[in-house]
């Protein structure tokens, strides 16, 4: 039996401890927004009825979420400038409350085990720094007790720091989240090269979490300065920021991420403004491409999964309808995006070092905008490099390709800003 109507989207349906309300995640599909917040749904049960938007007026979006015993309270976390935080609301609605204070790491996977004779916290958390570990939160003391140490002793023998953060206003009037990574050996009093690191997505965000795909670590081994911008389009910062990037999906973050390096080198004196790169995979390589297209401030670029030909890209991806959403209509209607803010109608710029990566089975950014990149760069005799990766997909997953994938991305830079 269906139990919802229209065409809004519900989903990870709950039942309430007590059994009187159904629970589940709601996102408004009604209009012609690229992005919309997760938000909290509640339904009696059994007499459902329309849906209670318990975070209604809240802007965040909701992950995980779990029940208290006596069924009056609600724990869930959400993302929120870098990090992923656990709050509170009661079960019947009400006002959304930070469940304990945190400036460092994720948490995610929340869970209140049912049989337990009080109400206890259990999540993964993680950090840039902390692989992920299951922890105990005492919402008493507001601290956390780990229950595992998988990573202990392995972590412990790496010399790294936790992220900072910074922001700064930009020339536009938003106010922008930054965090930068630095390398090992690090020394306040020596200068270093700045890698600019592009989130995919959009609607995504630069996390102080644990990753394989683009590890902050692995990126400043070599001896960089990592910046992580969460440019216009990125989520934590509530549903207009998300919003913002429909109808501009690179000029406007473009702009963005190169005022948060001008801000970088103004604010950290061991930044070396004079030797900056900037990188990106996704969404991310559309930005790099776009920085090929707009700026020389790059001694080089790279380029993984990345864009080069808006319209191209429409017919050959496996997602469309969202880039019409985007670009303001179907490619042949030519709405100005398409014109305007298409990398390859910009190629007569095109002068920075660029490394090119791609899995030959990708068919979110499939392979022929790689190539017609790398056909476009061939053609202007620009200096550059080719990667594919004939067993991936969207993402270098697998163990041996990652290795060699920081081979050679580490070989790249360093020949570009040693």
């Amino acid at each position: 039996m269906r139990l919802t109507a229209g065409g809004d989207s519900f989903g990870r349906p709950t039942f309430r401890p007590d059994g009187k309300a159904l629970y589940a995640t709601f996102e408004n599909r009604t209009d012609k927004k690229v992005y919309h917040l997760d938000r909290l749904a509640k339904f009696n049960w059994p007499n459902l009825g329309s849906a209670d938007i318990l975070t209604a007026h809240w802007d965040r979006s909701v992950g995980a979420f779990a029940f208290s015993l006596d069924s009056r309270s609600i724990y869930l976390t959400a993302e929120e400038a870098g990090n992923e935080k656990v709050f509170t609301i009661p079960a019947d609605g009400g006002e959304v409350r930070l469940a304990m204070e945190m400036t460092r790491g994720a948490y995610t996977n929340l869970k209140i085990p049912a049989k337990a004779s009080s109400t206890i916290l259990v999540a993964n958390w993680e950090s840039a720094t902390n692989p992920p570990e299951v922890f105990r939160l005492d919402l008493k003391s507001k601290t956390q007790h780990p229950l595992t140490a998988f990573n202990a002793e392995p972590v412990a023998k790496i010399d790294w720091q936790p992220l900072r953060h910074f922001w700064f206003t930009s020339k536009g009037g938003k106010r922008i989240h930054n965090m930068i990574a630095l390398p090992p050996n690090f020394d306040e009093h020596k200068k270093y090269p700045l890698l600019v690191v592009m989130h995919g997505g959009p609607h995504t965000m630069w996390r102080d979490n644990w990753g394989l795909r683009w590890n902050y670590f692995m990126l400043s081994r070599p001896g960089y300065v990592v910046l992580l911008t969460n440019y216009s389009g990125s989520t934590g910062f509530g549903e207009a920021f998300a919003q913002s990037i429909q109808g501009d999906p690179f000029k406007g973050p473009g702009n963005e991420i190169n005022e948060a390096a001008d801000e970088a080198i103004r604010q950290y004196r061991f930044v070396d403004g004079s030797r900056q790169a900037a990188a990106g995979a996704s969404y991310g390589g559309h930005l790099a491409n776009w920085m090929q297209a707009t700026t020389t401030r790059y001694k080089t670029l790279v380029s993984h999964a990345g864009l080069i030909n808006l319209e191209s890209q429409w017919g050959t991806s496996d997602t469309i309808y969202s880039r019409e959403v985007s670009s303001g209509g179907p490619v042949w209607e030519q709405a100005a995006t398409w014109r305007e803010q298409n990398p390859i109608r910009l190629a007569a710029n095109f002068k920075t070092p660029i490394l090119l990566s791609v899995g030959e089975n990708d068919f979110r950014v499939p392979l022929n905008q790689t190539l017609e990149n790398w056909s476009v760069l061939q053609r202007l005799r620009i200096p550059s490099k080719l990667i594919v990766w004939p067993d991936e997909n969207h993402w270098i997953l697998k163990g041996e390709n990652s290795r060699y994938w920081y081979q050679e991305l580490h070989g790249w830079l360093q020949k570009y800003l040693s």
